[in-house]
């Protein structure tokens, strides 16, 4: 067991003893889905593939935000977007804009991208470089408002 799989495990303890519902319940989901890949693959699972579970609950938890606010139900809008707190604090921390935007310029200049149609060039550099610590959607909006889109 890896010390992020004993962090949440712990955290699941200390939720239950403080009687702290919500993250309980948030913290049960992601050790549910840590345990269901873990028998998928029929092995422990890295630290790497742990990041990437909870960073696809986090994505889960934002596009549920996003249609709950297309559908006027902010009340559970607001219950994602407290689950989604919980599950991003075992994430490393995120870049911001400028962050992005700066190694995007980097990017651009290293590849000689010129345009729009140079998206692809810039975008297949630049993820590796951001996986896990920046949104895809937001990477793609900056580099496509750097390059005139």
């Amino acid at each position: 067991m890896t010390a992020l799989e004993q962090k949440i495990n712990q955290d699941y303890i200390e939720a239950m003893r403080a009687g702290d519902e919500l993250r309980r319940e948030t913290l049960r989901f992601l050790r549910a889905a840590l345990k269901s890949a873990q028998i998928d693959k029929r092995a422990p699972l890295t630290e790497e593939e742990i990041w990437e579970i909870i960073r696809r609950q986090a994505k889960q938890r934002r596009e549920s935000i996003e249609q709950f606010r297309k559908g006027n139900r902010d009340d559970l809008a607001t219950k994602e977007e407290a689950e989604l707190a919980i599950i991003e604090s075992y994430l490393p921390a995120q870049l911001s804009r400028e962050e992005i935007e700066a190694l995007a310029r980097q990017v651009i200049a290293e590849v000689g991208a010129a345009g729009p149609r140079d998206l692809g060039k810039v975008m297949g550099k630049l993820m590796p470089l951001v996986k896990g610590r920046a949104d895809g959607r937001l990477v793609n909006e900056v580099v496509r408002a750097l390059l005139g889109a």
